[in-house]
């Protein structure tokens, strides 16, 4: 969310320059590439090296180096400026200390920790005091988020915010993300014929409960059907007497037994 509302921050301060450059030609220019690049919380720059004044400008040879530095700040490093400054107009302070920001934002997107002697060497900064006031108003910023460890002598990094692409890795990030869309498509088709193929078998496995329980319940009918019709006394004179089972010997025994017959 941060990341966003910078973005969107520094967009908005950007367009104004955009908007200044379409009167803007030759050496008018030149100028505004220059303020633009010492401007307060301006950190992207692609919109307007887009534009067709300074597309114009590039084709100039007296003014190209200004597009070069326009580039630079947008995609590269302090150390990309101190290897071609021959070649590259001078900064002031401003401008000095912002591409030192984006260097140092480029860097805490490479790696979680910086150690101040890496930092100290690749910003030619000549002591830890300047070192983590940069850091801090690059935290204040909201460039980076992280913490000083003054122990360890280190930033430990926690976020860094995005800058802009150059043309090749726009091509490259459209073909990363290509891939990552097929596979996600792929992924989900996956997914998609699992939950298929789960609700099948649920359904198939409800039918056979289903089956399997009126089979169970219709046992329990016959079962209970027979047990009845063992248990009913049978009246007709077809079936056996009660003289003819146990029970009914015991009887007539005992009907004996009270009754003697007389001779």
């Amino acid at each position: 969310m941060a990341e966003e509302v910078l973005a969107s921050s520094t967009s908005a301060r950007l367009d104004q320059y955009v908007l200044l450059s379409k009167s803007a030609k030759g050496a008018a220019c030149v100028q505004l590439i220059q303020d633009v690049l010492a401007a307060p919380g301006v950190y992207v720059f692609s919109e307007l090296l887009e534009t067709p004044s300074v597309l114009e400008l590039a084709t100039n040879p007296a003014h190209e180096p200004y597009v070069s530095l326009l580039k630079l700040f947008a995609y590269g490093t302090y150390q990309d400026y101190k290897s071609n400054s021959a070649n590259l107009p001078t900064l002031n302070e401003a401008q000095l200390k912002k591409l030192k920001h984006l260097s140092l934002v480029t860097l805490s997107g490479q790696n979680r920790t910086l150690g101040y002697d890496a930092l100290l060497q690749y910003l030619d900064i000549p002591n830890v005091r300047e070192l983590e006031d940069l850091v801090i108003d690059a935290i204040y910023q909201d460039l980076i988020r992280g913490k000083l460890d003054q122990k360890k002598h280190c930033l430990e990094v926690e976020y860094a915010m995005g800058r802009d692409l150059r043309p090749e890795e726009e091509t490259r990030l459209l073909a990363v993300l290509g891939t990552w869309s097929r596979t996600s498509e792929n992924m989900l088709q996956t997914i998609e014929t699992n939950i298929n193929n789960i609700s099948q078998w649920t359904a198939h496995e409800a039918q056979e409960k289903d089956e399997h329980e009126k089979q169970l319940e219709l046992m329990k009918k016959e079962v209970k059907k027979d047990g009845l019709d063992r248990h009913r006394p049978n009246m007709g004179g077809d079936g056996p007497s009660d003289f003819g089972d146990e029970n009914g010997r015991r009887r007539l025994n005992k009907g004996r037994a009270m009754f003697p017959s007389r001779r």
